[in-house]
């Protein structure tokens, strides 16, 4: 079967030519991240002369991002040289800084990265303090300002909290956040280049030597936010201590370039560590719970063990229905249940009601099973079982005995057994099964239960996690439970 050729080759190859003098041999698609830009690697046999092509669907943030680079890099900030004119299109050529992050570096705690970090942490506040009037007419957005503010801040509410199906009282979190914005309004004289997304992914190291990427979100604003972004950031672990150790080598440098004093900066890290946990778990909640990219759901339990330790902080009595928010939210075990150890197939089994939508894949991996219950003679309609579940076993009888539930399960089990074993051998990780009937309290209930012992036992080597969403049940099962 024909498949459509790559519209952005074409470009991306004359622009190629156009700088280096020739064609090129060979040209790759990388791994796309999180954004909705696609790189290119073009290079010659010899990979002497390789180059990033980017095709970014936003003409104005490409823009945004040569205009930036041409300025820092002026300045002597390590940023990717520009191999193409500067123009308003959707593709345009950079320099090759090769495939090895930061953050590599750290999650494979290779000895270089502490010496990187550092460096970053002062590259950075050397990037924040070059002359706005230099790049301040550049910037995609205003200036850093209240109305900002609450729209990160109203992102977490409406891509995480609500998605997650957290109660919470509207008027009062919103009073919480006018408070939020108030404080984060700190001094002008520690504002400059915000970068918007100060994190290890966006550090390359070539040849020893760090540079800085995708920073065209970047804007006049508290600086103080980057540093913080860069040691909060959830999958990068970096302990407590070492977080101190990183802000104060930021704090004494922007200091240093600034006049300003180390302390005045440090005063407002955590509640900028606050606001930036909030924005990550905003768009955790839409690149992960709503668009259900993998990458942004694993991101959550390490984000919401940063809100919880914020959240013991004084600062955080100023807000208090925030406070209830992310307490519940650090207790929620379906959240909890994504740290499963990597390796073991996590099967993933639940009861729901149909009336209020099919259950999240908080796995990312969108295949599984989903099985309607509603065939199955309902003891709802029954009086004597409507206070009960399908864990009664008043219910468990009657659907034995009259509801047909057993035929109906051995047919769903000779599908899903198939699917287990066939994970295992090939080492996936997630598998979902859903059981749904009309109120999710009597049939979907029992189905689930009995499928997760079923599988817990005939699959020693799997993970069972049982939620029964309706009734707000989570439990891990394994072969031993009967």
């Amino acid at each position: 079967m024909d498949t459509m050729p790559d519209p952005n080759i074409a470009p991306l190859k004359a622009l190629y030519a156009n700088h280096f003098g020739k064609e090129t041999d060979s040209v790759a698609r990388l791994p796309q991240a999180g954004s909705d830009r696609i790189y290119y690697r073009l290079w010659t046999k010899d990979k002497e002369e390789s180059a990033i092509g980017v095709f970014g669907p936003d003409k104005a943030e490409n823009l945004a991002f040569q205009n930036f680079s041409r300025v820092f890099q002026k300045e002597g900030i390590p940023v990717p040289g520009l191999l193409s004119p500067i123009s308003l299109s959707n593709h345009y050529l950079i320099e090759d800084l090769g495939d090895v992050s930061l953050f590599s570096l750290i999650v494979n705690r290779d000895s270089k990265s502490k010496g990187i970090e550092e460096d970053s942490m002062r590259l950075l506040a050397r990037m924040q303090t070059v002359p706005a009037d230099s790049w301040h007419q550049f910037q995609l957005s205003g200036d850093f300002c209240r109305r900002q503010i609450l729209w990160d801040l109203n992102y977490f509410k409406y891509s995480f909290v609500k998605p997650a199906g957290i109660g919470f009282d509207e008027e009062r979190l919103e009073n919480d956040f006018d408070r939020f914005a108030e404080d984060l309004y700190i001094p002008q004289h520690l504002w400059g280049f915000m970068y918007r997304d100060f994190q290890s992914r966006n550090v390359m190291v070539k040849d020893g030597k760090t540079h800085f990427i995708d920073y065209q979100g970047g804007r006049f604003g508290p600086c103080v936010y980057d540093a913080v972004s860069f040691v909060t950031q959830a999958k990068a672990k970096i302990p407590e201590a070492r977080r101190t150790e990183l802000l104060k080598t930021y704090a004494d440098e922007f200091s240093r370039i600034k006049g300003t004093n180390p302390v005045e900066i440090l005063r407002y890290a955590k509640i900028f560590a606050l606001f930036r946990t909030l924005q990550v778990l905003g768009a955790y909640g839409f690149r992960g719970l709503v668009q259900h990219r993998a990458h942004f759901v694993e991101s959550i339990p390490d984000a919401l063990s940063n809100l919880g330790n914020l959240m013991q902080e004084e600062m955080a009595n100023r807000y208090p229905e925030l406070k209830g928010i992310a307490d519940k939210l650090t207790k929620e075990q379906r959240f909890n249940a994504i740290k499963e150890p990597p390796g073991k197939l996590t099967v993933s089994i639940f009861s729901f009601s149909y009336k209020k939508g099919y259950p999240d894949d908080f796995s990312g991996n969108g295949g599984g099973f989903m099985f309607d219950c509603r065939a199955l003679h309902n003891p709802g309609r029954y009086e004597e079982y409507k206070q009960l579940t399908g864990r009664d076993k008043p219910v468990a009888d009657f659907l034995e005995q009259r509801g047909e539930a057993d035929r109906f399960l051995r047919s769903a089990w000779e599908m899903t057994d198939k699917s287990v074993e066939r994970y295992i051998k090939r080492g996936f990780t997630n598998l979902q099964i859903g059981f749904g009937c009309t109120g999710g309290q009597h049939r979907s209930v029992y189905c689930a239960e009995a499928t997760a012992r079923h599988i817990a036992n005939a699959f020693p080597g799997a993970v069972v996690l049982l939620t029964h969403r309706e009734q707000g049940i989570y439990e891990t099962l394994n072969s031993t439970r009967q």
